[in-house]
């Protein structure tokens, strides 16, 4: 797994519950914390760090995978506004992972392995997609979702009526987007 998520599960426990957390977490974990973006590591050491999250702040992992995503938009919004600013909705945005994001990530961190989606876009506001990802991250997926809608300054209700996690081939993931306002 490439450091940069690392340092951006970093960034959101430290911005969210302090230094004194993310060093209680990396303990926990027995690991030194010293990730860089570009560096590749161990998915059980992201795991480790998952795990450990969730014990501190007692809470399950699914629930730290979507709550460091969804507070990482904003730093990935800030660093690469690129991919971004030419959408106007979260919609339009996550389309556009397969295709650019995803590319574009594997050119500035060399042997990303990156997950793949498949859409089935059900009209101007909802879509359903199926992730796929040896990692079997849908939870972080969802939270990279949520963010994007917040960003976007949507609300997103997601359900999962399938699950890597429960068995299934692949997850698959239904989006109903709506103005914050709603």
């Amino acid at each position: 797994m490439k450091g940069i998520i690392f340092n951006l599960a970093e960034e959101v426990v430290v911005r969210d519950h302090g230094d004194d957390v993310w060093d209680a977490v990396l303990e926990d974990a027995g690991l030194s914390g010293s990730y860089t973006s570009l560096g590749s590591y161990p998915d059980a050491d992201f795991m480790a760090i998952v795990c450990s999250a969730a014990r501190l702040l007692g809470a399950d992992e699914a629930f730290v995978l979507r709550h460091v995503a969804e507070g990482a938009i904003p730093l990935l919004a800030q660093r690469y506004p690129h991919f971004f600013t030419p959408h106007r909705d979260a919609l339009a945005f996550v389309l556009t992972l397969n295709d650019i994001v995803h590319p574009e990530v594997r050119k500035l961190y060399a042997g990303a392995d990156v997950p793949n989606f498949a859409y089935d876009v059900h009209s101007a506001h909802a879509l359903t997609f199926s992730y796929t990802s040896h990692r079997r991250l849908c939870a972080l997926a969802e939270g990279f979702i949520a963010g994007a809608a917040t960003h976007y300054g949507q609300r997103v209700v997601i359900e999962q009526p399938a699950c890597m996690l429960r068995g299934d081939e692949a997850c698959l993931l239904h989006c109903e987007f709506s103005s914050a306002a709603a």
